[in-house]
Formats: C-alpha cells, structure tokens, sequence
C-alpha cells in the first residue's frame, strides 16, 4: 500500500549559517533545528514521494512516523505537494526569530520612565521611505515575525500602510504595543479587512495608579477601553506593568482586574534605573530585595485567585493557568551553565531596531552609551549588521569571557548555575560596563530566592513543580 505524507501547511523547511537544518513554523517563528538525517527524511514528505519503496530505508520511514506523531507532516494523497514557500531555503546570516520594532521615537504620553525619553522624541524616527526599504531586509534574513512598539506606534499616520509592506513581505505581526489610547475600532476593521489578529500588549501600571506613571490625565480610562475593546473585537491582548513604591501595593487588583477584562497575559518589571526615570523617580525606586518580596507575598494570591492570568514577575516567577501544575524562574538554571555559551541569548534570535534605526541587542539599552556604537541600518544592511558589526560583537560574547572579566563571579559558590544574568540589568547598575556583573541574578542566587519561591508555591499549590529544578 503507498504512502505518501506532506507537511502541514503551516511548516516551513530553513536553514542558516551554522544552523542549516530547521523546521520553522511559519506562523510563529519557532525553529526546530535537526540533524541531516531527520531532516532528508523530512524532505521526502512533498506530497509525491512513496515512503513504502524499497529505496527508503527503515530508519526514514521511522523518523517520519516520529514526525508525524509531532504533528509536523500528515498522510496525503499522491500529488498534494507542498507549496514553493515550504520548500527548504537556506539563509547566508546567523538565525533570528524575531525582530522588535520602535517604528517611531514619538508618543502621545509623558511616561516618566521612558527609556527612549519619547515625549521629547529624542530619537526620533526613520521617513517612510527608509522604513520601506529595511522591510525587505528583515525577510531576506529568514525572519518572519515582527512586533512594533514605539514610542507609539500608532501615532504614525503611515501605519497601516507599514502593516501592508509587512504583510506584502510574508511578514506575521505577532503583537502591537501600545499605551491604548488610540486604539479604536477603525483601527481594528482595517485589522480585520487584512486578516490580521496581533495581540495587543499595552501598559497597565495599577489599579487607581496608572496616570501617574503615564503622566496623561485620563490614561486609565483610556487603557481599559482599549482592553474591553480589544476583547469585543476579538483581539488577544496583554499586559506589562512597571513596578515601583507607588503601585507595588496594588499587584493583586490589577492582576484580576486586568483578567476581567480579557488580558491573557501580563508580565510585571519593577522600574529600571534607565532613561527618564533617573529624572523623575522621585524616591519610588524599588530595590532588588523589595521587588523580590513584592513578587513573592503576591504567589499565594496568584494560586488562591484561580491563577487568572498567564503571569511572568521579572526573572522572577512565571506561571500559566494552561499549566497549572507547572511554574518557572526563568532567571534560575539548575544545570551547570556551558562556558561557551552566550551571555545573552535572548539578544541573539530576537532582534531590536531602535526609532533612529540602530540594530540593537534589546529595548531597555537605549539610551545607554553602547547605542550610538551599534550600526544604523540607513547606512548598513541588516544581513551585515548581523554577521559583522558591533552588534554581533557584544551578542556573540561568552560566558567564559563574563567569567574572565569577573574575578568575584568567578569565585563565587553559585558560578556553576549563573551565565552572567541579564546585560541590560548590568547596564542599568554600570552603563559603561556591559560585561559587568547583573545586580538581580546575584541577589537571586545568593539570597537563596529559588528555595523561598518553591516552598511559597508548594503551600499554595502542593502538586505544581518547578520547570527544570529538582533539587531544590
């Protein structure tokens, strides 16, 4: 009896430099990198090659029932090939999944912690011809997620008219952020017309407490209109809120009053010492140790609440009401941590690209000194702001060289389970330093936070455990 198998419509054959092999799906992004031996026997699932011939081996007809079970191919029949996007293509650059953009330096607020100092639009933004031409950039090095953020986003009045280049360029919007406020249901048709659904991930920093942040009369009414809106529309949408002494207090209203309003995910920051915090904090930073309690005492609520909401706390805690009986400390690795492995990986598969148009490794670096070192994509081509740059010099750094620029790290008890923690957190407590020590891995690991939030969980949820720690 013949069998023929094809990939599902939604898997897409890639390949990169050093990484030639990978199964991507195509909405999403995500790579599943293989071997060449799994990934020829993907290659014969094209909807016209017979995997019961005796030229094809027993161990190819194995890998492809494994892929199968995955739910990566399905059986077809003879001659329902796959398209010519699914076919393998491989890409002359390092792998990156995702590219995260401030399409503009403006914004309608006076946020007062603004990394980007975007009420005086200090960095600006690229014309609409220059966005135009990195568009097509960004596809050509095998990316196919974007996600735009300011600024505000949508104060440019060329946006929709950026979302059709993207769309044109096989381009998928994963999410808008937004301060909500020019979120209208105008704005959500045309969406709609263009078969789009991004999730919307706006600011909502407390219950009752918002417009201060903001520094917008009203911004609070705004945001949970947009959120209602959003949700009536049929729009996903999330949520990050900036911690400090202000608010702190008001963690577990705004968690279930932003479950309320159908916001399926939130991820909470205390506010970092960055941009234009420095001038208007007014004594409402947070420490490390405060945020970390704060994160703490609210667990027992989040669990006693009915988890109402996805949830991440800084590095800190993330749970998932889809997994109730699993929770994470993203920033906490228990395995001993490669030497040669990269200081920041995250930088490496999720690109930035600030409003001025400099290829950076993350948001929170604006306005720090490395910005004006990182190469503008006006003047460099993203495929060589990639491969060879400035760029690629600070994200390819290992974590033997943290080590080797660290005596005290080094030396430290907890060296085996720290990579080096997070670079913008070192920035934040030495701008001029990015190689320097991360203030938040240190008090996590040394003031012994993993076993405090497993035994909060464990009273509060006895059958959750903790993702990839055993020993704790």
């Amino acid at each position: 009896m013949a069998n023929y198998y094809r990939l599902k419509d939604k898997i897409i054959l890639r390949g990169w430099e050093k990484l030639p092999y990978a199964v991507v799906d195509d909405d999403t992004g995500y790579a599943y990198f293989v071997d060449s031996k799994h990934f020829n026997a993907l290659n014969l699932c094209n909807g016209n090659i017979d995997i019961s011939l005796p030229l094809i081996s027993d161990e190819a007809r194995k890998i492809i029932h494994e892929f199968e079970e995955k739910g990566i191919i399905e059986a077809c029949n003879p001659g329902q090939s796959i398209s010519d996007k699914q076919k393998y293509k491989y890409y002359p650059v390092r792998y990156a999944r995702l590219v995260h953009w401030s399409i503009t330096g403006r914004c309608n607020y006076k946020c007062k912690h603004c990394y980007l100092s975007a009420p005086d639009a200090k960095y600006g933004e690229l014309s609409h011809d220059e966005i135009m031409r990195i568009i097509p950039q960004i596809r050509e090095c095998g990316i196919n997620v974007v996600s735009l953020t300011g600024g505000e986003p949508l104060v440019r009045p060329d946006f929709l008219e950026i979302v059709d280049a993207l769309l044109e360029n096989e381009l998928k919007i994963s999410q808008i952020y937004s301060n909500g406020y020019l979120v209208n249901e105008n704005l959500l048709r045309e969406l709609d017309k263009r078969g789009i659904h991004p999730e919307f991930n706006m600011s909502f920093d407390g219950v009752g407490c918002h417009d201060w942040l903001r520094g917008i009369p009203g911004a609070e009414d705004a945001v949970n209109r947009a959120f209602s809106l959003c949700r009536d529309m049929g729009f996903p949408t999330g949520a990050e809120m900036c911690l400090h002494r202000l608010n702190m207090h008001t963690l577990r209203a705004s968690v279930k009053h932003l479950a309320s309003l159908g916001v399926r995910a939130l991820k909470v920051s205390a506010v970092m010492e960055a941009g234009d915090w420095e001038k208007n904090k007014e004594n409402n930073t947070l420490s490390i140790k405060e945020a970390f309690q704060t994160y703490l005492d609210y667990i027992p609520d989040y669990y006693a609440d009915g988890m109402p909401l996805s949830l991440q706390m800084g590095n800190f805690f993330s749970a998932s009401p889809a997994r109730p009986d699993e929770f994470r400390i993203p920033n906490y690795r228990e395995e001993e941590i490669s030497p040669e492995g990269c200081v920041c990986g995250c930088a490496r598969v999720m690109l930035y690209i600030s409003p001025e148009g400099r290829l950076m490794p993350c948001m929170p670096m604006a306005g720090t000194p490395i910005q004006d070192k990182m190469p503008l994509l006006t003047e460099n081509k993203l495929i060589d702001a990639i491969n060879k740059s400035f760029w690629f010099e600070l994200v390819n750094r290992r974590v033997k060289e943290f080590f080797a620029a660290n005596d005290e790290c080094r030396t430290c008890e907890y060296a085996k389970h720290c990579g080096g923690g997070c670079r913008a957190d070192a920035l934040s407590a030495d701008p001029n330093n990015y190689m320097g020590k991360s203030p938040s891995l240190c008090e996590l690991l040394r003031g012994e936070w993993p076993k405090k939030i497993i035994d909060a969980v464990k009273r509060a949820k006895p059958d959750a455990k903790c993702y990839g720690v055993n020993s704790l």
